[in-house]
This record gives C-alpha cells, sequence and structure tokens, in this order.
C-alpha cells in the first residue's frame, strides 16, 4: 500500500469518483455570448407580465371581481405566470436571437 500526501493531484483523484454519464452530463451550458444580460431578461420579462396582466385583467376581471382579493389574484396569477414564463418570455428571447442572427 503506497501512501500519497494530502492535496495532491493523486490524492485528489483517489478520492473522487466519475459517476457514469447520465442525462445531467448531456446538458452543455450556452456560450456566455449567448445569453442576454440581466437587463434584457428584466425587460422581456417586465414587458411580459404587464401585457398578460393587463389581458388577464380585461379578459376574467369582471368574472372574478365579486371575488376576495386573495382568491381574485389567485386566480389571475395562476393564469399569468404559466403564460409569461412558458410562452411569452420564451418568444421574446427567440424573436430576440432571431435579430441578432440576422445582424451578424
Amino acid at each position: 500500500m503506497t501512501t500519497v500526501a494530502p492535496g495532491t493531484t493523486e490524492a485528489i483523484a483517489a478520492t473522487t469518483t466519475t459517476a457514469a454519464p447520465g442525462p445531467s452530463a448531456r446538458v452543455q451550458a450556452a456560450p456566455p455570448a449567448a445569453l442576454p444580460s440581466i437587463h434584457t431578461r428584466f425587460l422581456f420579462t417586465w414587458l411580459s407580465v404587464f401585457s398578460a396582466l393587463t389581458v388577464a385583467q380585461l379578459l376574467i376581471g369582471p368574472y372574478v371581481m365579486g371575488l376576495p382579493v386573495l382568491l381574485r389574484n389567485l386566480i389571475v396569477t395562476g393564469v399569468v405566470v404559466p403564460a409569461v414564463v412558458y410562452a411569452l418570455v420564451p418568444t421574446l428571447l427567440k424573436a430576440r436571437a432571431a435579430v441578432l442572427g440576422r445582424r451578424s
């Protein structure tokens, strides 16, 4: 049995276990240049939330008018949040990518 000094490359390699590549091993992060800035994401999120809340209030506002405030907010946000997260923001980001792709 050989003795390895702690902190050396051999010691770290001896204690590190490598897991079999799983589904997460195939996921690669996007290059930093391809990600929009925090300011762009803020703007897209704000535009999406504002638009979705305006439309939701116009469409379902009259139907939930008599409900208590908490229940009314629960219903409105239950419609708006999925719409923003799954539809509006991804659509804006795809449109941004298409516009930036045409400029190059």
